[in-house]
């Protein structure tokens, strides 16, 4: 199973329109997750397998997301995107929060369960 790859467009449709806010106001009503990525970054390489596992293993409960940060560079400026992989936790209430590097497939549940309760 393959994760969407967001483009500006759906972004604003599926997570937040920053166009029509400056306040964040996440648009979806799952739970998600933003991978901010590049083609080239080893650490990325790493954990997209561990994110397609994720998805499989939460299924509707949760929604994964990919930015290639090489081709949006718009939606990795809004975030301020320094490192890759970079992670933006996303609860369906409260404020988004966001992680750097090649975190561990039992990390990433934990921050599942503790940020996005999802269990």
């Amino acid at each position: 199973m393959s994760l969407e790859h967001l483009t500006v467009d759906t972004f604003k449709e599926k997570v937040f329109n920053f166009e029509a806010s400056k306040d964040w106001k996440f648009e979806g009503d799952t739970p998600a997750i933003i991978d901010f990525y590049a083609d080239w970054c080893a650490p990325c390489k790493i954990i997209a397998p561990i994110l397609e596992e994720l998805q499989s293993e939460y299924g509707d409960k949760l929604t994964i997301y990919k930015v290639n940060t090489e081709e949006q560079r718009e939606l990795s400026a809004i975030f301020g995107i320094q490192s890759i992989p970079s992670l933006l936790f996303i609860p369906t209430e409260g404020q988004p929060q966001m992680a750097m590097g090649a975190l561990p497939k039992e990390t990433f549940k934990q921050a599942i369960s503790e940020v996005l309760s999802v269990n």
